[in-house]
C-alpha cells in the first residue's frame, strides 16, 4: 500500500544493516518491543530490558514503539484484505504477534484455490512493503499458530489434518501466557502434540486455577473441538456479491459492464428471503491497496435490479476513484428490510404500480440532490400551530394526520414562524380594528373567534407561554388571515403587554 501524507513527523529509517529495535514502558522501565532481523540474530529477544540489549550491543539503534498508529495501520490493512474476504478480523490477543483472521469459508477457489490465494496475498503484501507468513488451516487457532511457528512462509493444512500439522510446533502456538508456558515446559512438555494424550480433566487439574482452564480451552480451539468466533473489523452486510477481475478494470465502461450481473444476485439474494435494500454500497478494491465506494440510501425497501443500477448511476459512478484499477467490486446492502406483499399488474411490461413509482422517483432525487434536501410535511402532536407540522424525509407513505375530536379551520398557509402586526382595536381585548403587516395596512370588515389556545406547560423553554386567542379576520379586499394575541391583559404577565401576531392566511 502506498504511504499516505501525516501531520505527524515521520521517524528515520535505521541504519542498513543495524540492529534496530522498537522500545516500550514497561513495569521495571524500558523493554523491547519489536526487533529487526539483525537484533534478533545479535541474540535480543522481545520483552527484553533496554540497558540489557544496550549492553550486549553498545550500537543498537532504539527508537519508542508508537501502538497506537501501529493499531490505525492495522485496522487499514484490514480494509485492504476484504478484496480478499468480506469477513476480516484484527488479532492483537498476543502483543508482538498482531495479524489478520481472514474467513475464506467457500471463497478459496475464486483465488485458484488454497495455495494459489496464499501465494497471492503474500505477493501482494510483499509488493507493499510488507512481510508476512500466511497460513490457513480449518480453525482460526491452527492457522495463528502455523504462520507464526512451522518455519513456513505460506502453509496449508490439509483438511482434517490438524492433530498432525500442530504436533510438532512449540506450546507457544497455543497463544498462552508467559506464566502458563513456564509452567507447561516444566513439566517437559515442549510441544503442542505433547498435549494430545494427557487428558483434559487431568491437564487442568494438574495446572489448577485458571492457567489449567486456559490451556485445554486453546488447545480445544486448535483442534477444533471449541468454537472460536471472531470479530470483524466491520461486520459484514447481511447481503453482497462481488466479483475478483484477472486484470485490473481502469475505466467506468468496465465497471458499467459488471455492475448488472452484480445486482442481479444482489437482488435474487434479496428477494429469496423476501427482503429489499434499503442501502446499497459499490466498493471497489483499488489495485494500490485503497478503497473506494458509492453508498446510496432508499426510501423503501427494493429488490428490483433495474432501480438499484439507475439509482447507483443517479448517486454518480464517477465517484469511483479507481486509480490504476480495481482488482474486485463487491455491491451490498448495508440495510435491508422486508418487503410489503403487493398485487402487481398481470402484464409483466406494465409499468410500476404508483407507490414503487413515487419510491422511485424520491429515491432518484435523493441520489442526484442529497438525503436530507428531499423532504416532506409531516405531523406532529402539539396544540401550538407552528409546532404541530414539521419536515421529515421523504418516503413512498404518507405520514397520517394525528387523530382530531374536531374539524377546527385551519389556514392553507402557515408560516414556520408567526411574524409580529401592529393592531388598532376599538377595546383591548376585541377584535383589532385595523392592523399593519409587512409595511401594509389592512382594514378589518369581518371577524370570528376568539379560538383559545392555552400554553404546553410539558414542553415549557426559558421563557414561559402565554395563553392565545386566535381569530380568523377578513380585510376589505376578501383576503383572510388569521390573527392571535399573545397574552391577557392584566390576568398574566402584567409586566409585558399582550402582542399581536399573524400565523398563517387562507385562500
Amino acid at each position: 500500500m502506498r504511504p499516505t501524507a501525516s501531520s505527524q513527523p515521520q521517524r528515520p529509517p535505521p541504519p542498513e544493516g543495524a540492529p534496530f529495535v522498537l522500545i516500550e514502558k514497561g513495569v521495571h522501565g524500558l523493554t523491547l518491543h519489536a526487533l529487526n532481523a539483525e537484533a534478533r540474530a545479535a541474540g535480543l529477544w522481545r520483552g527484553q530490558a533496554h540497558a540489557d540489549a544496550c549492553a550486549m550491543l553498545p550500537h543498537l539503534v532504539s527508537a519508542p514503539a508508537e501502538q497506537d498508529r501501529d493499531l490505525v495501520a492495522l485496522k487499514r490493512l484490514a480494509l485492504w484484505a476484504e478484496r480478499f474476504s468480506p469477513s476480516v478480523a484484527i488479532d492483537t490477543l498476543a502483543p508482538g504477534f498482531e495479524g489478520l483472521f481472514l474467513d475464506m469459508t467457500g471463497g478459496a477457489h475464486l483465488f485458484g484455490g488454497e495455495a494459489a490465494l496464499l501465494a497471492n496475498l503474500r505477493g501482494r503484501l510483499a509488493r507493499a512493503g510488507i512481510p508476512a507468513h500466511v497460513a490457513m488451516a480449518d480453525t482460526p487457532a491452527a492457522a495463528w499458530a502455523l504462520a507464526r511457528f512451522s518455519g513456513e512462509a505460506e502453509r496449508v493444512a490439509r483438511a482434517g489434518g490438524l492433530r498432525e500439522a500442530l504436533s510438532d510446533l512449540p506450546v507457544e502456538g497455543l497463544r498462552l501466557e508467559a506464566k502458563a508456558l513456564a509452567l507447561l515446559k516444566k513439566f517437559g512438555l515442549k510441544s503442542i502434540g505433547d498435549l494430545y494424550d494427557l487428558p483434559r480433566a487431568g491437564l487442568a487439574r494438574r495446572f489448577r486455577g485458571e492457567i489449567g482452564f486456559r490451556v485445554v480451552e486453546r488447545l480445544d480451539q486448535a483442534l477444533g473441538f471449541t468454537p472460536e468466533p471472531l470479530d470483524p473489523e466491520r461486520p459484514a452486510p447481511s447481503y453482497r456479491v462481488w466479483t475478483p477481475f484477472a486484470e485490473p478494470v481502469i475505466d467506468m465502461a468496465g465497471v458499467g459492464v459488471h455492475l448488472p450481473a452484480l445486482a442481479e444476485a444482489l437482488c435474487g439474494q434479496l428477494s429469496r428471503d423476501g427482503r429489499g435494500a434499503r442501502r446499497l454500497r459499490l466498493t471497489g478494491f483499488r489495485v494500490d491497496g485503497r478503497v473506494t465506494l458509492i453508498e446510496a440510501a432508499l426510501s423503501a425497501p427494493a429488490a428490483t435490479p433495474a432501480h438499484l443500477i439507475r439509482l447507483l448511476r443517479e448517486k454518480g459512478l464517477e465517484k469511483l476513484d479507481l486509480g490504476f484499477g480495481i482488482d474486485a467490486l463487491m455491491l451490498s446492502a448495508e440495510k435491508a428490510e422486508a418487503l410489503d406483499a403487493r398485487q402487481m399488474e398481470m402484464d409483466e411490461a406494465a409499468d410500476l404500480a404508483p407507490p414503487q413509482a413515487l419510491a422511485a422517483l424520491i429515491d432518484r432525487l435523493q441520489a442526484r440532490l442529497g438525503e436530507s434536501v428531499v423532504r416532506r410535511p409531516s405531523f406532529r402532536e402539539s396544540w401550538v400551530p407552528e409546532r404541530s407540522e414539521a419536515w421529515t424525509l421523504a418516503g413512498p407513505q404518507a405520514p397520517a394526520p394525528p387523530e382530531r375530536d374536531d374539524a377546527r379551520l385551519r389556514p392553507i398557509l402557515l408560516f414556520e414562524a408567526p411574524e409580529p402586526v401592529q393592531t388598532l382595536a376599538e377595546l383591548p381585548d376585541g377584535v383589532p380594528a385595523r392592523f399593519i403587516w409587512r409595511r401594509a395596512a389592512r382594514r378589518v370588515v369581518k371577524a370570528e373567534g376568539p379560538e383559545r389556545l392555552g400554553a404546553e406547560w410539558w414542553a415549557l423553554g426559558a421563557r414561559p407561554q402565554r395563553t392565545r386567542d386566535y381569530y380568523r379576520v377578513e380585510d376589505e379586499n376578501g383576503r383572510r388571515y388569521w390573527l392571535y394575541r399573545e397574552g391577557l391583559y392584566g390576568r398574566e404577565d402584567a409586566d409585558r403587554a399582550p402582542s399581536w401576531w399573524i400565523a398563517g392566511v387562507f385562500a
